[in-house]
């Protein structure tokens, strides 16, 4: 080799790298009362010793330029672990993405890879904090948010997000969590003022979740961001803790008066049917009672020309069967005797029909 001049080594002698055989005491240790002139003494033995080894001859020089370039085209070689990509910069601009496994690219400065977590899912806590396990923090500059109606509720979600494209997630967003966590907050409180407070905390939920994960990943995608939005889970959505009873308070008064609005809504249901019912018979019978009337009235009116036109024809026979039918009509219910006006003796002749016609009725009763 060209350093093989009488076994000494390229650093002339059997020295060590810096410039001095290790004579085996403590002669040439570094001193740190005098670190600041053993350090530049080793820099200048360093740069001595270079120029010494590129001084040699061409082929010194050669040998160690194809080592160094050698040893400079094998930092090319890199991996990327299944979970991530890598994103391939030349002189800072995107060349490609490459996969899990081993890789290559032109060594550093030329060419250099941004290692990017494809499949980790990451979380962003919006309106508290974990601080531990068993332990959260609200925080409710964030958490407060204003209704459609003018009230206001306390929101805690977390937002649960990957990166889906390397090469924007890289070049288009800086801060990830921030923007995210911004971003999130802004659209939540844009769906929570557009609506009313028992919708956003009972059945309007899922609906508001949904609304705020679909506006959120819109912004990102406008952005270009590389970034999918997975989930947005709603961790809390009450009244503020402040006036959670009172909050209570009014939500049984309007469940009370839901029931009653209910109870009276079915006793109308029961009680209408009868009432139109109950109607629709006093009109039947009316009507009816009309045509009795009217019939009665009719034959009334026919049997009194039947008459008029006899009366025409016979006039004392028809008044004398006029009398005759009125006082038997008159004197049918009335109690009557009987006095003979001829009467001779000294008895008066009497009849008691009214006692007969008593004990003819109970013999036929008894009958």
């Amino acid at each position: 080799m060209p350093w093989d001049n009488k076994n000494n080594g390229p650093w002339n002698g059997g020295n060590n790298p810096w410039g001095q055989k290790d004579n085996g005491n403590n002669d040439n240790k570094w001193n740190p009362k005098n670190k600041g002139d053993d350090f530049d003494k080793i820099l200048d033995q360093l740069k001595n010793n270079i120029l010494k080894f590129f001084s040699k001859g061409p082929k010194s020089f050669i040998i160690g330029f194809i080592v160094l370039l050698g040893l400079w085209l094998m930092s090319g070689f890199y991996t990327i672990s299944p979970e991530e990509q890598g994103v391939v910069l030349r002189f800072g601009k995107y060349v490609s993405i490459s996969s899990p496994g081993l890789n290559y690219h032109i060594p550093k400065p030329i060419e250099k890879v941004i290692k990017v977590p494809v499949t980790t899912t990451r979380n962003v806590e919006v309106g508290f904090r974990t601080q531990n396990t068993s332990s959260i923090r609200n925080v409710d500059e964030e958490s407060l948010m204003l209704t459609g109606d003018e009230n206001i509720v306390d929101i805690n979600f977390v937002v649960q997000w990957f990166v889906s494209d390397a090469a924007k997630y890289v070049f288009n967003i800086r801060n990830p969590d921030k923007n995210i966590k911004d971003s999130a907050e802004s659209v939540m409180r844009e769906v929570i003022g557009k609506t009313n407070i028992d919708f956003a905390l009972a059945e309007g939920r899922d609906q508001v979740r949904q609304e705020a994960q679909d506006s959120l990943q819109k912004i990102l995608d406008r952005n270009d961001s590389g970034i999918t939005v997975s989930s947005l889970l709603l961790q809390k959505s009450d009244p503020p803790p402040a006036v959670i009873d009172d909050f209570k308070d009014v939500q049984r008064a309007r469940a009370d008066q839901e029931r009653l609005i209910n109870e009276a809504q079915a006793y109308a249901n029961r009680i209408v049917p009868e009432a139109k019912g109950e109607a629709s018979k006093v009109r039947e019978s009316a009507e009816a009672y009309k045509q009795e009337v009217i019939a009665i009235a009719d034959g009334a009116s026919k049997r009194f020309l039947s008459v008029y036109n006899e009366y025409k024809v016979a006039k004392e026979v028809t008044r004398r069967r006029i009398y005759l039918e009125t006082m038997e009509k008159v004197m049918q219910n009335m109690n009557k005797v009987i006095i003979d006006n001829d009467g001779s003796s000294g008895v008066l002749p009497y009849l008691p029909l009214p006692e007969l016609n008593k004990s003819l009725k109970k013999d036929s009763e008894v009958k």
